[in-house]
């Protein structure tokens, strides 16, 4: 199998850095222990190398399309995603009586880590329907939990989250689908959605939507949006009926070419029919469940693209003999001798290994944020709402970047499709849009979470640099770091002091204006928290790691320090600047 991310790291950040094995400890999970969950990640690895990365540049090459009505994709896109459903990922997180494996969310996303980096096309199939299952898990009847469940985790049948409509986009509180009571009480559905992931095709024998719509006479506004189960087929005594739900089209994308996205039309006959998911009115808070875990899922599916773009260019670098040392021009060489090549690969690596422990971070916290001891639940789930859009963002933005780094180290080589990093490069495109756009995070990190619970989530990010720090300036290689972090800290510091001055003083839409960049910024000192927590756990711990790992990770985290949050200077500087340039109101011709 072509490598396409390091296991061995995952272990490391997963059971070294962050200790999942505390989480293994808790109630919920005392069924698994650290050998139960090796010989599940084995099973993982089988799937990715045997099912999945063989038929990623096909799922391209022959990719999805809509004909009389239906949509067709690569038939053996179906039998990767069922071996995906029989190694119980897509019940990973329910409870045994729901018919789930009951995994901590940390173990799940780092085995999801394995199955995206070999085919970030197939798996969001799989992960989609986990999303919808896990959302008529928590707040569904028990009859829909019977109905559904069982098959949506097997992936007899699929599950997606619909959304998105023509008129109101990102904006949900603008959304017009409509429900109406019907007499029997479940509710008739009226409306459109748009952008719908894995929203129709020919591999499974329903599809089942969680929609948002706004029940007749409901609020205007989020608070009148209510959550619905909207099935293609209605099950009814053992056999499956239309629900008015058609298909207009699939888009045409960049990338994802074999992972479709539907426009759907629901009760263009008016028999379209929806069963109310929990209370209605709050379908909003229900659906932010499946999105923030779609948000991390993103910032995961993101890393792990980057890992195999990282691996491919890291093998060509070895292999591809061009061009000779400045002091040595009579003998060629390989690529990866050549120091800006070298400067390409570490940027990579960097961010590739800093995601990964920013993911596992993220994902135990949300372990000990419902399952852990109660004094440490809501800590946690503070911390998890701080950093969930930079998991999110920065993931997506850098990964991007990364995949980009790879293709230059391939030179012309990258841009043919001889290799996969094309593919990669248009396939990751996407993910800084899914789940809001970086913009979007941005206003939220500033808007939102920063203020949370006056500063509360903020405060405990900070104590846990603060420990970190307090480790790292007591070794002798973090010494380094630990000060070039420190003095980040400050001007962030000064940065946020800003900010609330501009609040104060100008309002809300000079405070935001620069949310973007302050989410960049932020991000860049998370990850070099990432970092150097990561290299004072590897110091305690020389022995138990070879010599070639230790010098790695070191030398990844010093290059990270050196070449990417040093940027952070400059994101102070701009921060520092008035607005008024962008806040004003101005004549928008200065654009023409």
């Amino acid at each position: 199998m072509a490598k396409v991310i390091c296991s061995e790291t995952l272990d490391f950040f997963l059971f070294d850095v962050f200790d999942a094995n505390q989480v293994l400890e808790f109630d919920r999970f005392k069924e698994y222990d650290k050998t139960s969950i090796e010989l599940f990640f084995q099973s993982i690895r089988d799937i990715a190398e045997n099912e999945l990365l063989p038929i990623y540049s096909k799922m391209d090459k022959e990719k999805a399309y809509f004909r009389d009505g239906k949509v067709h994709v690569l038939p053996e896109l179906g039998k990767a995603v069922r071996a995906i459903a029989d190694s119980g990922i897509i019940g990973a997180l329910d409870s045994f009586e729901n018919g789930g494996i009951q995994l901590p969310y940390c173990i799940t996303n780092t085995a999801l880590s394995v199955l995206y980096a070999a085919n970030p096309n197939a798996t969001p199939y799989a992960t989609l329907t986990q999303g919808a299952a896990n959302l008529i898990s928590a707040f569904g009847s028990q009859e829909l939990k019977d109905k559904y469940l069982e098959k949506m985790f097997s992936w007899e049948w699929q599950g997606t989250m619909a959304l998105t409509e023509p008129e109101a986009g990102s904006s949900l509180a603008h959304i017009i689908s409509e429900a109406t009571l019907l007499e029997d009480g479940n509710y008739n559905i009226k409306g459109q959605k748009i952008y719908i992931s894995a929203g129709d095709h020919d591999q499974t024998e329903n599809i089942i939507h969680l929609l948002l719509a706004r029940i007749k006479g409901a609020p205007k506004g989020t608070k009148g949006i209510s959550l619905f189960v909207v099935p293609k087929f209605l099950p009814e005594d053992e056999a499956l009926k239309d629900n008015d739900v058609l298909t207009a089209g699939i888009y045409g994308k960049m990338g994802q070419k074999g992972y479709t996205a539907a426009h759907l039309m629901f009760g263009e006959h008016g028999k379209c029919k929806g069963y109310l998911v929990g209370e209605a009115n709050k379908g909003l808070n229900y659906m932010f469940q499946m999105m923030n875990e779609a948000r991390i899922g993103t910032g995961t599916l993101a890393m792990a693209t980057a890992s195999a773009a990282y691996h491919c260019s890291l093998k060509y670098a070895k292999e591809r003999i061009q061009g000779s040392h400045p002091d040595k021009k009579e003998t060629q060489v390989p690529i990866i001798e050549h120091a800006d090549v070298r400067r390409m690969l570490l940027s990579q690596k960097a961010f590739v290994e800093g995601s990964i422990g920013l993911i596992t971070y993220c994902s135990l916290l949300k372990d000990i944020s419902e399952f852990g001891p109660s004094e440490n639940r809501k800590n946690a789930h503070l911390l998890l709402e701080l950093l969930t859009p930079v998991v999110k963002s920065y993931c997506a933005e850098q990964g991007f970047q990364s995949v980009n780094l790879a293709m230059q180290v391939l030179g012309g080589a990258g841009y043919t499709d001889d290799f996969p990093i094309e593919q990669y490069l248009r396939d990751t495109r996407v993910n800084s849009i899914y789940e809001g756009t970086t913009t979007i995070h941005g206003m939220d990190l500033l808007g939102r979470k920063i203020p949370l619970e006056n500063g509360l989530a903020l405060k405990l990010f900070q104590k846990e640099i603060e420990t970190t720090l307090k480790e790292a300036f007591a070794i002798e290689e973090t010494r380094e770091m630990a000060a070039l972090l420190t003095d980040q800290l400050k001007g962030f510091e000064k940065v946020l002091q800003n900010h609330f001055r501009i609040l104060k003083t100008s309002g809300p839409r000079h405070f935001l204006a620069d949310a973007t960049l302050f989410l960049e910024l932020f991000s860049l000192i998370t990850i070099a928290w990432i970092w150097l927590k990561a290299i004072v756990k590897l110091t305690e711990n020389k022995e138990e790691r070879n010599e070639k790992f230790v010098k790695s990770k070191l030398t990844t985290a010093k290059f990270f320090f050196d070449y990417e949050l040093i940027k952070s200077a400059g994101l102070i500087q701009k921060m520092s600047q008035e607005k008024e340039i962008l806040t004003s109101s101005i004549d928008s011709s200065i654009f023409d």
